[in-house]
């Protein structure tokens, strides 16, 4: 693909790619953005999208990404920002343990006393973001900053001064990257019934958390994960499990109207990759943490084009 000279390519219009095409235009680069999902297509228009380290690493570096984006979140919010909320919330854990890892990137977390049958919990702020009017206000920012987005379906890394990959599972073919791997998460989303405190609750005996998000029209339930699976249908006995285990966590949740069925494959890989190789710099594999690490990666990446 002919590019003119200096421009960047980004590939990939999901958090992750939209970010960083963000902050490259500010940086003063000419950008263009091609995908072959839209961004309201993409995993990211699926994730409940809670600031929440999940399936990524390594440790040290999510924790940064985590608490620049955080910070970022936050400013975002307040500036009033389509979609970006600050929510309080509780994790409640099946056995005692230690602060979690990432807690340097939160401002602040509180233990809170548990309940039945929990053994830990704590609590804290973190933003809540609506993706289906997050990806339309970070898109117009893009082309408002003179980015342009473009529909193209590649069968390899396009030629350009400088390619920024962030095509999450395209990966697998595009960087021929086959440690990417899809972990599928199902949600189901019903209506607002006056929640505004989410909650998380750990699975038993490690399985499938589950988790409670409040939005400002909705409610989105979950989850799963899925290593391995590319389904993109969702299963009606997994949706009832759902309902069941998040009715269970908040009774306030019986007789919601369930409003959609939502299936997203979440771009896993053993770490982050985010590096530059010659003309290309790579920024992938977030698991399911794409909003809680999109502005601390897209810092990184500018710094790589330069």
């Amino acid at each position: 693909m002919a590019q003119r000279p200096g421009r960047i390519v980004v590939v990939g219009a999901g958090v992750i790619g939209l970010s960083c095409a963000l902050r490259l235009l500010q940086a003063g680069h000419r950008v263009d953005v091609v995908a072959r999902d839209l961004p309201l297509e993409t995993t990211s228009s699926v994730a409940a999208a809670i600031w929440y380290p999940y399936l990524a690493s390594p440790q040290d570096k999510v924790t940064a990404w985590g608490r620049t984006t955080y910070d970022e979140f936050a400013r975002l919010a307040e500036r009033g920002a389509d979609g970006v909320l600050m929510r309080w919330g509780t994790e409640l854990l099946s056995r005692p343990m230690p602060d979690p890892w990432w807690i340097d990137a939160v401002p602040s977390l509180e233990r809170v006393e548990p309940r039945a049958p929990y053994a830990d919990a704590w609590s804290f702020r973190t933003p809540i973001v609506d993706m289906s009017r997050y990806l339309s206000w970070l898109t117009q920012q893009v082309l408002d900053a003179g980015g342009t987005l473009t529909r193209l379906a590649l069968a390899g890394l396009p030629e350009a001064p400088l390619v920024v990959n962030c095509s999450g599972l395209g990966s697998r073919r595009l960087a021929t990257d086959l440690t990417s791997m899809p972990v599928r998460g199902q949600v189901v989303v019903v209506e607002q019934v006056g929640l505004e405190e989410w909650w998380l609750a750990e699975g038993e005996a490690g399985g499938v958390p589950t988790y409670v998000i409040p939005r400002v029209t909705d409610i989105v339930l979950g989850g799963t994960d899925d290593e391995g699976e590319w389904s993109r249908t969702p299963s009606p006995e997994v949706a009832d499990a759902i309902l069941s285990r998040a009715t269970e966590l908040v009774p306030r949740l019986a007789g919601a109207k369930v409003l959609r069925h939502k299936v997203g494959l979440r771009p896993a890989r053993p770490e982050v990759r985010l590096e530059r190789v010659g003309d290309v710099v790579h920024c992938y594999g977030h698991g399911g943490a794409g909003v809680t690490l999109s502005w601390g990666c897209a810092d990184d990446v500018v710094r790589l084009a330069a």
